[in-house]
């Protein structure tokens, strides 16, 4: 007698933990669709600036000088990229969720946002954002007509 058992799955490999790969019952997963363009960097450096903020205040490392020192730049640097954090928090979210850029320049720099940082007024930040951005001042904030 040679009939032997047969039976009939249908299987993938996943990511497993690290490198591994780990065999999972049924049909894969459809792949995800790669978006199109490249994050704006000034969205990375508002995510790295919160990232930074995070790591001072959970004692990970000391202070400014201690990322610059980590991250191989200028403590002048890392002031910089913090300040962002001085921005009103709709800005930084609008920072965040920037469209991608398809191709050519971001529409918005970090040096372009120097002032507007500097500036300690969320209503007066979010009317110099409108006109640097083009972007409308988000509902529940309204942008003054300020002298």
């Amino acid at each position: 007698m040679s009939g032997g058992l047969t039976i009939q799955r249908q299987v993938h490999f996943r990511q497993g933990r690290g490198s591994r790969k780990v065999l999972a019952k049924g049909t894969p997963p459809e792949p995800r669709a790669v978006e199109q363009g490249r994050v704006p960097r000034i969205s990375r450096l508002m995510a790295l600036a919160i990232r930074f903020n995070h790591l001072i205040k959970s004692g990970q490392v000391s202070d400014q000088a201690d990322l610059a020192r980590l991250g191989h730049v200028t403590r002048a640097r890392v002031t910089q990229i913090m300040n962002l954090l001085n921005l009103a928090p709709d800005i930084q979210e609008g920072l965040l969720f920037l469209p991608r850029t398809i191709q050519g320049h971001d529409p918005i720099r970090e040096h372009s946002l120097r002032p507007i940082a500097a500036i300690l007024d969320w209503r007066k930040q979010r009317v110099m954002w409108k006109g640097i951005s083009g972007l409308p001042t988000p509902s529940g904030y309204p942008a003054y007509n300020l002298p």
